[in-house]
């Protein structure tokens, strides 16, 4: 692995905005599925929304918020709810890249005890009943601190289907992709309004199973609109790439999924989720109102090409 990858300070692809037990047989078909087919299970599911003109959405918990126990229970209601991705956080000391909410949960998760190993054991107990594939979010140091082979290895055993490494210089980013994908994993890449032209090029050459796309610059946050030039971004990321685009930053309402889903392939609700955990606690509804909350955002969207009215 090149030096650089073990410097803290990193350049991703871009600039980041403020922001192992067994193995099962489920993890033991995954593997073989992925390795003896051309399409992982997030290709495939991208693959899917595409062909049926559907509005994808990916959604963003932290594991471990407000508690782990909790935390399995958010990612089933978000799987029962109609999520085509989940994104599982990692709890970072130094969340430089957060907003305020997603901070918050960040203290929350780990005062609970969550860290990498528990997010793992997480998604290894939860696997076998999720339909929808699981993506680790995290900052470089926690994949470091363990040991790019070993995550991997981990990572593949619990039932991870991609990983999205917030800071990933991707200059430095070829080992840390060959390593993954020798466990059948996507390796997911960052880019923003500010992104080179060389840069997308880059990442989509090494990126699997679609890119995640930042609509706005600064700290994330729910945001009353979807942020202008989001379309022309999309534009942009399209006249270098085929790879299924999901768009984040600021999305909290029906009208939003509907209006990223028009020109990108998902919109990615993060913030508002977070925000909605963090007021609910550990009330008893906590789960249910997740579950309301994605079906909500989730059922308003219309299949593209149709007409919609804002909610």
């Amino acid at each position: 692995m090149p030096g650089g990858l073990q410097r803290r300070a990193m350049q991703p692809a871009a600039t980041p905005p403020r922001r192992g037990g067994p193995r099962s047989a489920w993890t033991g078909r995954r593997a073989a599925d992925v390795r003896g087919a051309a399409m992982s299970r997030l290709a495939a599911t991208f693959a899917r929304l595409r062909a049926g003109g559907q509005p994808g959405l990916v959604t963003f918990t932290t594991a471990g918020d407000p508690d782990l126990r909790l935390s399995g229970e958010i990612l089933g209601a978000l799987d029962r709810g109609g999520a085509d991705v989940l994104e599982v956080g990692v709890p970072f000391s130094d969340p430089l890249a957060d907003g305020p909410v997603i901070q918050r949960a960040t203290e929350r998760a780990l005062a609970s005890g969550s860290n990498l190993t528990a997010a793992l054991g997480l998604i290894a107990r939860l696997r076998p009943g999720l339909s929808a594939p699981v993506v680790i979010f995290s900052y470089a140091n926690p994949l470091l601190r363990m040991g790019v082979d070993e995550f991997a290895r981990r990572a593949a055993g619990a039932g991870v289907d991609g990983v999205l490494a917030l800071d990933l210089p991707i200059e430095e980013a070829d080992s840390f992709r060959e390593t993954l994908a020798g466990r059948g994993l996507d390796t997911i890449f960052l880019l923003s309004p500010t992104t080179s032209d060389a840069r997308i090029r880059k990442a989509a050459a090494l990126g699997r199973g679609f890119l995640y796309g930042i609509s706005r610059l600064g700290v994330t946050g729910a945001r009353d609109r979807v942020a202008d030039g989001a379309s022309e971004m999309v534009q942009r990321i399209r006249a270098h790439t085929d790879l299924p685009l999901a768009l984040g930053f600021g999305i909290s309402r029906p009208e939003h999924v509907a209006e990223v889903n028009a020109c990108a392939d998902a919109a990615v609700v993060g913030s508002a989720l977070v925000s909605l955990i963090g007021e609910a606690g550990h009330s008893p509804d906590v789960v249910d109102r997740v579950e309301a909350y994605v079906r909500w955002l989730k059922g308003a969207a219309t299949p593209k090409g149709t007409t919609h009215a804002n909610a």
